[in-house]
């Protein structure tokens, strides 16, 4: 079996460990990556971790991870931070039919500490359900927008919140929306400037942008109080 080589040292460097991405990967390695992270007494995340796979894992190794099924991901040796504060980050979702995507973005920043608060089935399909959320929308330094379909949502936000957008495009929809491609190429095409946007269903990719964001918005406001 090909060695497993971990980079515990990624959160000294970029400010968050390395997720494990679990899909094609075998059992046995991920037993072996399980024992190395407790061997060191780390914790780590670990993505697209399908029901069967963990349900393979021995007891020692499924006692040790909380994992959730819709969002396919699992904390491994993970102890919850105390008094995360509260959200900073927005998780927007079009339809409930993208709760997967959104679930992976909202499991992904609540272990790397940034607690989010989510805004579901707010899609332009039926606006008022939007418009209604704006004010409240407009106090978050961060919003995730996640849309399938025509992908509209997020070129809809970028014109009523000054916040950083990170659009997440999923594979939600119907024949020409094309497994998530339509929703792709309409928020690169978007005429709402400035947004930032990750690959179909990278939720994430989504959370790790929406984390960075965050992290340089907290340290520019430390430095501003030090002045």
């Amino acid at each position: 079996m090909t060695e497993i080589r971990l980079d515990f040292q990624r959160h000294e460097r970029v400010g968050f460990g390395e997720a494990i991405l679990c899909a094609r990967k075998s059992d046995a390695q991920l037993a072996t990556i399980m024992d190395h992270v407790f061997e060191r007494g780390e914790s780590c995340l670990m993505t697209r971790l399908e029901q069967d796979v963990f349900e393979r894992f021995p007891a020692d190794h499924r006692a040790r991870l909380d994992y959730d099924p819709i969002s396919r991901i699992g904390y491994f040796n993970w102890t919850p931070p105390e008094a995360p504060g509260p959200a900073q980050i927005a998780v927007v979702s079009a339809g409930s039919s993208d709760m997967p995507q959104a679930a992976e973005v909202i499991r992904t920043l609540t272990y790397l500490g940034a607690p989010t608060q989510q805004f579901i089935d707010i899609g332009v399909a039926g606006l008022w359900r939007l418009l209604g959320n704006v004010e409240e929308l407009q106090k978050f330094p961060v919003i995730v927008a996640v849309a399938g379909m025509d992908g509209a949502l997020p070129s809809v936000l970028g014109g009523l919140v000054p916040g950083v957008i990170i659009c997440l495009p999923t594979s939600t929809g119907y024949g020409a929306s094309h497994g998530g491609q339509t929703a792709l190429n309409a928020a690169l095409a978007s005429c709402a400037p400035g947004l930032t946007v990750v690959n179909i269903d990278n939720g994430y990719g989504a959370a790790c942008a929406a984390y960075r964001a965050l992290n340089m918005i907290r340290k520019a406001a430390a430095l501003a109080e030090r002045r």
